[in-house]
């Protein structure tokens, strides 16, 4: 087989030039594609991206890509919109990051987007605790009695 310099194109050993290209460039020897570092068509990139999480809002997006980087999971991290269907069923408009990762790491990329999702959570449950009781301890240095009622007019 013989090969496009330019567009990678492949074609029987019978042809001489790419006609493909404007330029129409000779072909090469699959020797002489490496020679120059260029890869064959069968040896391009097949990943296959796929959907691993949904991230609301560009922090939570950030967030999930830096914990899939730190694992040495390949992403993209693509911003969308509701499109107008979703606005005529749900109401709402909003913008969404989609997370996408190789077909390959999708199940333990998911897995630790769920894991950051409930850490997340908990964390936001343990904050407002430390407010309610930040809150009490205020109430109590004042003298105030724990929930009391407003005075009657």
């Amino acid at each position: 087989m013989r090969y496009c310099s330019r567009c990678g194109s492949e074609y029987q050993d019978s042809v001489a030039n790419c006609t493909d290209c404007p330029t129409h460039p000779p072909l090469v020897s699959s020797d002489e594609m490496h020679d120059r570092g260029l890869p064959l068509p069968h040896e391009l990139d097949q990943h296959r991206f796929v959907k691993a999480g949904i991230a609301e809002d560009p922090v939570t997006a950030q967030v999930f890509a830096d914990v899939l980087e730190e694992q040495g999971i390949p992403l993209i991290v693509r911003p969308g919109r509701s499109g107008i269907v979703d606005e005529l069923t749900t109401g709402n408009l909003l913008p969404w990051w989609e997370i996408l990762v190789p077909d390959t790491s999708q199940v333990r990329a998911a897995s630790l987007l769920e894991q950051v999702k409930l850490q997340s959570q908990a964390t936001a449950e343990e904050a407002g605790r430390a407010a309610e009781e930040e809150e009490r301890e205020g109430e109590l240095a004042r003298g105030a009695p724990l929930d009391s009622a407003p005075p009657a007019l």
